[in-house]
């Protein structure tokens, strides 16, 4: 769900970022369908989460929120991390949040045709009420979040997300600043390395 942050990390290709973007809505051999660009995109964002599964620090947010959320905690610490990521960007980007999002989503636009079924189902939404923008507000936290909560099939307390993440608003940031840093290099490293994808099962 840190829609933010895999675009962010996949740089000025405009290919890699759409295979990044759409990659959870790729399963199997559907990504022999797109471009090798594309794939590139999408074989990134499966390492990324990988990457991002496996670092301690993350480890000890997910450790944190799971008694509260259960197995919605790693939804949870994507949604936190892309706050983060929003609420700082200009540490991260020359160029305003708000000019990078609109230029984001003027290039998925362009290329809706490509778009699998369940992103174009998601993403108009997301651009009327420009979710990467609002991130950066905790009212915006909340409003993904308790949406989130009204689609999930069980009892997810995440609409009280929000408020844990208020709570301990300077711990959760913390552990962003120490971990992000790690995840752009991760990512600059492997951008240079994938070569052409073979399909993930």
């Amino acid at each position: 769900m840190n829609y933010l942050a895999h675009i962010f990390l996949s740089g000025p290709d405009t290919e890699l970022m759409i295979g990044n973007f759409i990659a959870d809505a790729v399963r199997g051999k559907q990504i022999l369908q797109f471009s090798e660009g594309i794939q590139r995109g999408i074989v990134l964002h499966r390492e990324i989460d990988a990457y991002t599964d496996m670092n301690n620090v993350v480890a000890e947010t997910k450790n944190r929120l799971r008694p509260e959320f259960g197995k919605y905690a790693p939804v949870i610490a994507d949604i936190y991390y892309d706050h983060f990521l929003a609420a700082n960007f200009k540490a991260f980007s020359k160029q305003p949040l708000r000019t990078f999002t609109e230029e984001k989503y003027s290039v998925l636009q362009q290329n809706w045709q490509i778009l699998p079924e369940r992103v174009k189902q998601f993403l108009p939404h997301m651009m009327q009420h420009n979710w990467l923008l609002s991130y950066a507000e905790l009212h915006g936290i909340n409003q993904a979040l308790t949406g989130l909560s009204r689609r999930t099939t069980f009892v997810s307390g995440m609409e009280n997300a929000a408020q844990e993440l208020k709570k301990h608003y300077e711990l959760y940031d913390q552990e962003f600043r120490l971990f992000f840093p790690e995840l752009i290099a991760f990512s600059q490293s492997r951008i240079s390395d994938i070569g052409n994808p073979k399909p993930l099962q």
